[in-house]
C-alpha cells in the first residue's frame, strides 16, 4: 500500500475520530450516577486570570480542544498524502513526530479512556507508521 493512501485513510480516521469525540465526551449516562458530580462542575465558579469560569467549563473547552487538534492532524495526514514522493521522504522527522504523537495517543487512551478510542488510536498509529516507514525511502 503507498504512503499517500495510508495518509488519506489517517485522515478519515481522525475525521471519524473528532466527530466521535466531539459527541462523545459530552454524553453523561443517567446510569453512571454522575449528576451531582456534574452539576457541581457545572456550579462551582472561580476567577482565573479576571475570567469567571467553572470546571465544566474547562472540561468543555479541553475536549473541544482535543477535537481542534485531531481535525488539524487529519488536515496534516491529508496533505502529507498529496505530497510527492521525494518530499516525504525530506520529511521523515515530521512524519515519525505524527507517528509518535499518536503512539502518546494510544497509550494515553488505553491508560485512561476504553475500547472505542483505544481502536481508533491503534488504528490511526498503524497507518502513520506504515506510511513513515513507506515513505522514508522514496527518493
Amino acid at each position: 500500500m503507498k504512503a499517500s493512501l495510508l495518509y488519506r485513510i489517517s485522515s478519515i480516521l481522525l475525521v471519524l475520530f473528532a466527530i466521535g469525540h466531539t459527541f462523545g465526551f459530552l454524553q453523561i449516562d443517567p446510569t453512571w450516577g454522575v449528576d451531582s458530580l456534574v452539576q457541581s462542575m457545572k456550579s462551582t465558579h472561580f476567577n482565573v486570570n479576571g475570567a469567571e469560569r467553572t470546571y465544566w467549563d474547562f472540561f468543555v473547552g479541553f475536549g473541544l480542544f482535543v477535537t481542534a487538534l485531531m481535525l488539524l492532524a487529519s488536515v496534516i495526514a491529508w496533505q502529507f498524502g498529496s505530497l510527492p514522493p521525494a518530499t516525504l521522504s525530506a520529511m521523515r522527522l515530521s512524519a515519525w513526530a505524527f507517528v509518535v504523537c499518536f503512539a502518546v495517543v494510544a497509550y494515553l487512551s488505553w491508560r485512561y479512556f476504553f475500547i472505542v478510542p483505544l481502536v481508533f488510536s491503534i488504528a490511526i498509529l498503524v497507518c502513520l507508521s506504515a506510511a513513515a516507514w513507506r515513505s522514508g525511502g522514496q527518493r
